[in-house]
């Protein structure tokens, strides 16, 4: 939240609470159903969806988030598009043109790798595929979320060197891994970023002062919102992609007005992914039109929400976990 912004009661939240249940077009690291929390602020709609595996502690700086965005005015906006990329899941080659195509216009796709349960060689003839479907002009970025080992990444990169790599992202866990990465590979030009090592790390800066990366993914969500990311970002002085973690469009909105507010952007973000959902709240989603996403709140379509509405159980899972992250930070605002 901004430091101007006062924790509205736990009733407030309540009173506009939604719970929504949305299918995914493909599996998405072993997510197949998307659940988010809406409500609205006196600044339009916003959203609470962290993952549900994350803890309470971790998830408080997503309701932190969502409550900057509901109820502080948000930054002027220095663009009113932003370039985005598709996002291709783990999935076999012969899937690859198919999903991309969902992307219209997008001259950038990120790829998932270091799945679970694959083997390099299926993450090759992914990332080749895509290449044959972009062309020797699309830009390709992978993302093994910090699935490997420094030897496993420095082999990995090699093997993906000849496809011409925009860049590699949080190819292993730890700060030092990625500094131990980034030393191996800086002789084939191809950068390292960082992106659980921010939105996931006690310190979101320390992999900029260690010299761990050459740019940082950035996240409203996790990051406690758009005045907290903003400030992450001018502190770190290393260029950044804004991207998503398979939000709504309400979701997206958000992140759209933090890229918006960024001076200088010069990688293609990680916004479009409500390409990925089989549906969304709003009659009118953020969906790539020439490879960017306008800059606009979304306000949810009534029918949608109540098509894709929480079952009562998940609801009521969904509103507990509300009231312990709002617990959360009104203990730390005392």
């Amino acid at each position: 939240m901004s430091p101007a912004t006062v924790l509205p009661p736990l009733s407030d939240l309540l009173s506009t609470a939604r719970v929504v249940s949305l299918p995914l077009r493909t599996t998405f690291r072993r997510v197949t159903v998307r659940e988010a929390l809406l409500f609205e602020g006196p600044r339009g709609w916003t959203e609470f969806s962290p993952f549900l595996e994350y803890d309470d502690q971790e998830s408080s700086a997503w309701l932190a988030a969502a409550i900057d965005f509901g109820w502080t005015r948000t930054p002027t906006p220095l663009r009113s598009t932003v370039r985005v990329n598709a996002t291709l899941p783990a999935v076999g080659a012969d899937r690859v043109a198919g999903i991309l195509a969902r992307f219209p216009g997008c001259r950038t796709v990120k790829i998932k790798v270091a799945e679970p349960g694959q083997v390099l060689a299926d993450d090759v003839a992914r990332v080749a595929e895509a290449r044959a479907v972009l062309g020797a002009e699309g830009r390709i970025r992978v993302d093994a979320n910090g699935g490997w080992n420094v030897d496993e990444a420095e082999h990995a990169i090699h093997a993906f060197a000849r496809y011409d790599l925009e860049y590699v992202e949080q190819p292993c866990a730890t700060v030092e891994e990625l500094a131990e990465v980034r030393t191996r590979v800086k002789y084939m030009g191809i950068p390292i970023a960082a992106d659980e090592s921010v939105r996931k790390a006690t310190d979101p800066l320390a992999v900029a002062r260690a010299g761990a990366a050459d740019l940082l993914v950035i996240k409203a969500q996790p990051l406690g919102g758009i005045t907290a990311a903003l400030a992450i970002v001018e502190a770190a002085g290393l260029p950044v992609v804004v991207s998503s973690a398979l939000d709504t469009s309400v979701g997206i909105s958000m992140g759209l007005h933090l890229a918006a507010a960024i001076p200088e952007l010069e990688y293609d973000c990680g916004l479009a992914t409500t390409a990925l959902l089989q549906t969304d709240v709003t009659d009118e989603p953020l969906l790539p039109v020439d490879g960017a996403l306008a800059v606009r709140r979304v306000t949810p379509t009534a029918d949608l929400l109540d098509q894709n509405a929480a079952s009562s159980e998940r609801r009521e899972w969904w509103l507990d976990r509300l009231a312990r992250t709002h617990a959360l930070l009104a203990a730390a605002a005392i």
